[in-house]
């Protein structure tokens, strides 16, 4: 097995999805034994724009591309995989991701959400007050997430105003 200090990161892309009311959306992954909830998130394709790859992990995830964005990082955000998970996901090629995020407004109804896509990834979803999302990311993620809340924090009160 590879020494994680070797491996690079895989470019990401993560979503903060609004709705009308200043709520993000959150999904519980398939592939997890324990309670994993996470938002919207995916590699960027070779090639691609890191927008571009925003919309399509959308649609990808969570079946429908009605999202308009309303703001990004203006830095990229890495995490490392714990220790126990280097070589067992992603065919063992990264030591995590390095992320850019963005954050987008919702333009459609709750029933545009679909789960059931072509390759899911999520059983169930949620919207939940922006300062909930932390507790609820599995431990070597929580940084990432709490980042976020510092760079968008403000938006919930701009939707909603």
């Amino acid at each position: 097995m590879p020494h994680k200090k070797d491996l690079p990161y895989r470019p990401c892309v993560g979503a903060m999805v609004f709705n009308r009311h200043g709520e993000v959306f959150v999904a519980r992954r398939i592939d997890t034994v324990a309670e994993a909830w996470q938002m919207p998130q995916g590699g960027i394709d070779k090639g691609e724009e890191p927008r571009d790859a925003v919309f399509r992990e959308l649609e990808e995830e969570i079946g429908t591309d009605k999202f308009e964005i309303i703001a990004e990082t203006d830095d990229w955000l890495s995490y490392d995989l714990p220790d126990e998970l280097i070589g067992k996901v992603w065919r063992g090629r990264y030591r995590g991701q390095r992320m850019k995020w963005y954050a987008l407004r919702f333009t459609g109804k709750d029933s545009d959400i679909d789960l059931d896509t072509d390759h899911p990834e999520f059983e169930d979803w949620k919207w939940l007050p922006l300062g909930k999302i932390a507790d609820m990311i599995v431990p070597f993620k929580r940084y990432i997430y709490q980042a976020l809340l510092e760079r968008f924090g403000h938006i919930p009160e701009e939707i909603k105003g």
